[in-house]
């Protein structure tokens, strides 16, 4: 499935440069305690996450009213009502809201703008003297994929009403998601309203949706909705709601062929970590509130992701900065496990893009109340981050304890050892001991006159290094770490002491 997806995405990245309908950013402005919420599209395909009331939805429908849609009610001033209740002294209180778009419009950019005073007003931006653009647009809420019954008056007994046989092609879209397999389907209309009916292979029976589950009236209603549409907008609101995760998948699959054989953009909401994971880094947003604002956070890497969107871990996480940081920490906990009870699924190692990123990390693991079963560990040359991060676990009751490796970077302390035992290393890199020392002397003298910061000329200097060994640097940064561990050097002895300190803790408090 990820070989699938993967490719699927490399496509999408292509085509995306040849779209000449695209929605590249909305600006939400002073609604719904957003104060200035600028939310851009990279991928065409994109999955907005967060926790309830962090204005997903309120994202979502803003982008609905972005194109010029005929009889579709796809404006501020339907999907936004200017409603206001009012109870003694208390009243609703409505500012100057603004939504601003930018698109890529018939293969040229403009801009357009929503604007509320006491009614919805419309400006165009740019080029001079342009409108608002027309695009299909499809809008799906979590209610419409509630109980039909609302329709029931209409149709359960009423006649006369048009009946129509859906076409295959339209079935399709189904077929690869469902596990059902139909024969075919009717749509029953009347008074604008419709009712599907399924004939399916496996039985003789025909049954509407009255009598299917939740999930498969959300599939196949989209499937009837969208099959057909070309260079449209899909606007899907909490996208898994019924649907189990494996189904989850599917369906993200096939939104993104579809995506990619109808040059559509497709933007949903969700709370599942699944339908993230369907996605690309690019293509996914992350909402959080503040006090009086929204913010779209960095798109997190998979430990980030597990722990805050709807994965309960049942094991303690380690966040660390890098791959090779990550290697390292594997190394010290392949000594450690057998000592301590654990086994290799009980702690997962994960890293993000650096020290600059942690305190948000923290303060955001604070909020969801996770810090109990998290371990931050960073390089050493992060240590006058120490009180700060302290500190804003501090403003959630929680008391942390950052751990830094040896050196400024580990890297420089791998190579120092490399070169003081290299006779007990040539072993283990598989090369002569004189072969090895060699290698060390030669990079030594080939890097002496770089001009970079000395944390880069480190790294390069290892990287290139573990290129001519050819083996890879988190390989041999692992070996060496595992050696160390369990000779106690003295640089990894002080580490190991902290660390197992609070691996222990952690492990008496889910006892």
């Amino acid at each position: 499935m990820n070989r699938v997806f993967n490719q699927v995405w490399d496509q999408l990245r292509g085509k995306k440069a040849q779209y000449r309908e695209f929605l590249e950013e909305v600006t939400i402005s002073q609604f719904r305690g957003i104060e200035h919420l600028p939310v851009r599209f990279e991928f065409p395909v994109t999955v907005i996450a967060g926790p309830n009331g962090c204005g997903k939805s309120t994202a979502l429908f803003a982008c609905a009213c972005a194109y010029k849609v005929s009889d579709s009610g796809f404006v501020p001033a339907t999907i936004f009502p200017n409603l206001k209740a009012h109870s003694g002294g208390l009243t609703d209180s409505i500012k100057q809201t603004s939504f601003q778009y930018n698109y890529i419009h018939e293969g040229i950019r403009m801009g357009m703008t929503w604007w509320r005073n006491k009614s919805w007003t419309q400006r165009a931006l740019s080029p001079k003297g342009s409108s608002q653009p027309s695009r299909a647009v499809y809008l799906r809420k979590l209610a419409n994929f509630t109980s039909p019954s609302e329709i029931k008056s209409v149709l359960a007994q009423i006649y006369p009403h048009t009946s129509a046989v859906i076409p295959s092609d339209l079935i399709a879209f189904a077929q690869n998601i469902s596990p059902n397999r139909y024969k075919q389907l009717h749509i029953i209309s009347k008074a604008g309203k419709d009712l599907l009916f399924a004939e399916r292979d496996d039985k003789e029976v025909a049954y509407s949706e009255f009598h299917m589950s939740a999930g498969e009236r959300a599939i196949l209603r989209i499937s009837k909705d969208i099959s057909n549409l070309e260079n449209a907008l899909i606007l899907i609101d909490e996208i898994e709601a019924g649907l189990h995760p494996y189904t989850q998948q599917q369906l993200m699959l096939e939104l993104q062929r579809l995506a990619l054989r109808n040059n559509l953009q497709i933007i949903v909401t969700t709370h599942s970590p699944v339908i993230l994971d369907c996605v690309p880094v690019e293509g996914r947003l992350f909402f959080e509130r503040t006090e009086n604002n929204v913010i779209v956070k960095p798109p997190y890497r998979d430990i980030i992701q597990k722990a805050l969107y709807g994965q309960s871990l049942e094991k303690l996480s380690i966040l660390c900065e890098d791959n090779i940081a990550e290697a390292f920490l594997g190394g010290v906990m392949d000594v450690l496990n057998p000592k301590l009870g654990f086994m290799p699924d009980d702690i997962s190692i994960g890293r993000d893009t650096g020290k600059d990123m942690f305190g948000q990390h923290i303060e955001a693991f604070g909020k969801f109340k996770l810090l109990d079963d998290f371990l931050f560990v960073l390089d050493g040359d992060a240590q006058n981050l120490e009180s700060v991060l302290k500190a804003i676990a501090e403003k959630f009751g929680k008391a942390i304890q950052p751990l830094f490796l040896p050196g400024d970077v580990p890297e420089r302390w791998a190579w120092g050892i490399l070169n003081e035992f290299a006779n007990d290393y040539a072993g283990v890199l598989g090369v002569p001991e004189k072969d090895l020392k060699q290698r060390l002397q030669q990079f030594d003298l080939l890097f002496n006159n770089a001009t970079d910061k000395p944390t880069n000329i480190m790294k390069n200097k290892f990287r290139s290094f573990c290129e001519t060994m050819r083996q890879d640097e988190t390989g041999i940064m692992r070996k060496v770490a595992r050696k160390e561990a369990e000779r106690k050097s003295p640089d990894m002895k002080i580490f190991m002491n902290k660390f197992e300190t609070l691996l222990t803790q952690w492990q008496a408090r889910n006892r």
